[in-house]
């Protein structure tokens, strides 16, 4: 029994470490290694050298579709590898391409682009009512320059007010843009006539200014406007504007009725412009179903007064907007 034992486990042992068996095993996952290494090599290959050569078109400077479109007719795709900006390309412009132009590549390469943000953007203050230095310092803060300053007489802004600019406020331009503006010269001298601004007044008011002036003024009447009927709505031409004999001028004044022939009640609007500061641009909007109708757009002094009315049902809110900015909202009730 000892022997037998003895041979048993020695055998066992003796077929567990085997030497050779370890070897055969090795060298049979060794040819499985290589063979489908050259395999998987020699399909790929294949595969690709099956493609045709292609030469990368030169899509520096186009724009996204054109870029697109060139690389695409080449059997290529590409790939946005980020955005730069720059002043003298325009926005969504291709600055830079990997591969180059005139590379020669497989089709199915992909070529990855680089895209223009255009001049780095910005966007221009309001300057109506600042006098001409504090407008300059404004628009420096911004990373805008001055531009060309000319002088207009004026009724209703103090000498050296900025009147008007171009661009507009609240503009997106690109740093180092240069902004135009009108100042005001003042009021003007004996013998030059300023158009004032006669919006929101009787017609009774205009007709004795033209009359002491001698100028021709034609109505056009609104019945669907919200001021009471008598009242001036619009006019042409434009306050601070010079008029002469020969000049006509034109008011849309509203001819609004009550209602069964009784006397509408009317909602008044009174907003006083802060004491501090410098004149401001004062717009008031009327707001209701049919839409927003502009009651009241200009300049005013600080300290100064506004004095609106409109008749109940005629609006259902009242918005004020400072210098572009609005900053109350009242509900006409």
């Amino acid at each position: 029994m000892k022997e037998f034992l003895d041979r048993h486990f020695s055998n066992t042992e003796e077929s567990f470490v085997n030497p050779s068996f370890i070897l055969k095993v090795g060298l049979v996952a060794l040819c499985l290694f290589f063979l489908t290494y050259f395999l998987f090599s020699w399909t790929m290959d294949t595969v690709i050298h099956s493609r045709k050569e292609v030469i990368v078109p030169d899509i520096q400077g186009k724009s996204a579709a054109n870029a697109l479109q060139l690389i695409s007719e080449s059997d290529m795709a590409m790939r946005i590898d980020g955005y730069e900006f720059n002043d003298s390309v325009p926005i969504g412009t291709v600055l830079r391409q990997a591969p180059s132009a005139g590379t020669t590549v497989r089709e199915g390469k992909i070529v990855k682009v680089v895209f223009s943000q255009g001049g780095e953007s910005v966007f221009t203050p309001n300057l109506i009512g600042l006098p001409l230095r504090n407008a300059e310092l404004l628009l420096r803060q911004r990373s805008l320059l001055l531009g060309e300053v000319s002088e207009s007489y004026s009724l209703k802004a103090e000498k050296g007010t900025v009147l008007s600019q171009e661009p507009k406020s609240e503009m997106s331009v690109s740093k180092n843009t240069m902004v135009t503006v009108v100042v005001s010269a003042g009021n003007p001298p004996a013998g030059i006539v300023l158009m004032p601004d006669f919006r929101q007044k009787k017609i009774d008011e205009t007709y004795q200014w033209a009359s002491d002036n001698k100028l021709e003024v034609k109505t056009i009447e609104d019945a669907g406007s919200l001021f009471p009927g008598g009242t001036i709505i619009d006019q042409t031409p434009p306050s601070d504007t010079v008029v002469s004999p020969e000049s006509i001028i034109r008011l849309t004044v509203s001819s609004r009725k009550s209602s069964g022939g009784q006397e509408e009640k009317e909602f008044h609007i009174h907003y006083e412009v802060s004491q501090s500061g410098s004149q401001r641009h004062i717009r008031i909007v009327a707001v209701s179903k049919q839409g927003d109708r502009e009651i009241f757009n200009g300049l005013r002094d600080p300290g100064s007064k506004i004095d609106l009315t409109v008749p109940y049902g005629g609006a259902d809110k009242i918005r004020i907007f400072i210098n572009g900015i609005l900053v109350e909202e009242r509900e006409v009730k």
